[in-house]
C-alpha cells in the first residue's frame, strides 16, 4: 500500500500472503473492501476482507486459487518458503 493517500476504498492484492497484512487493513477505509490470496505457496484461499463502518473487520473465502508469493516484511522471506508454508 501507500500511506500517504490511504484511506483506500477498495484494495486488490495479487499476490499470495501467508496472512491478512495488518498496514493494508490499517489502509482501507470504512466501509472497504480488499481482496487477497492469503495461504501457501502450492494453495491459497481468496478472501474478501471487509471494514465496517465502526472500524471493525469481517473476511470471507471464496474459495481456493494460485497466486505467486508476497515477498518483503508483511509476506514471505523468501519465495521458497511459500512453497513450504512457512513464514
Amino acid at each position: 500500500g501507500y500511506p500517504p493517500l490511504a484511506p483506500y476504498d477498495r484494495i486488490l492484492v495479487t499476490a499470495g500472503a501467508p496472512s491478512i497484512p495488518e498496514p493494508l487493513v490499517e489502509q482501507l477505509a470504512p466501509g472497504g473492501r480488499m481482496v487477497i490470496p492469503v495461504g501457501a505457496g502450492d494453495l491459497q484461499t481468496l478472501t474478501v476482507v471487509y471494514k465496517h463502518p465502526d472500524g471493525s473487520i469481517q473476511s470471507d473465502d471464496c474459495g481456493a486459487c494460485l497466486f505467486v508469493p508476497l515477498v518483503g516484511e508483511h509476506g514471505w522471506n523468501d519465495p521458497k518458503d511459500a512453497r513450504r508454508g512457512e513464514d
